[in-house]
């Protein structure tokens, strides 16, 4: 199992420990603002379920994050293969999502730098992407510090939500091997 670490971060598979503060975050209003709805604690777990299931699969996925001092579960970050039908699949996405209380810490950039510096190592991929709804400005911050670009060409309606919902129209961001590597 890969584990990746930084300076204050563990990025590691999923545990039993990790159900309960991941289930609480997943309930948060403040966390869950740019999704449709809150999580169950079934469905929050059987998150965590497909996410570990997903690691084993393919090697990587969205991890746990911990703050290694502490040894805290703080969220998760990591690569996805999103099922979403949309204009830019195939590919492979970089995503995100922390406890509040950890928020304004810049941990969602160094885990998210960490998960890029394994997606053009050992995962050899060419070229990685992230999208978000157009109210989500903290995620769009966090994908341009660490090299994203965004084309407004690329923006799409997310077709599981209804017409006119506000939560419809992402932005999607995206960075190349030859751009991270720059």
């Amino acid at each position: 199992m890969t584990e990746l670490t930084t300076q204050r971060l563990l990025i590691r598979q999923w545990k039993a420990d990790d159900y309960e503060p991941f289930a609480a975050m997943n309930a948060d209003p403040a966390v869950m603002e740019h999704f449709p709805a809150l999580l169950s604690r079934v469905d929050s777990d059987r998150t965590i379920d497909r996410l570990r299931s997903s690691i084993d699969q393919r090697g990587f996925g969205f991890w746990a994050v911990e703050i290694r001092e502490t040894g805290r579960f703080i969220g998760f970050t990591g690569l996805s293969v999103p099922s979403l039908d949309a204009p830019f699949r195939p590919g492979v996405e970089i995503g995100w999502r922390l406890a509040k209380e950890a928020w304004g810490n810049g941990y969602a950039t160094e885990a998210a730098r960490a998960s890029l510096a394994y997606a053009f190592g050992p995962a050899g991929l060419d070229d990685v992407m992230s999208f978000t709804t157009t109210t989500n400005r903290p995620s769009q911050r966090v994908m341009e510090r660490i090299g994203m670009t965004h084309d407004e060409a690329d923006d799409f309606d997310d077709p599981r939500l209804p017409s006119g919902h506000p939560l419809q129209r992402h932005v999607l961001y995206r960075i190349t091997r030859a751009q991270w590597q720059a």
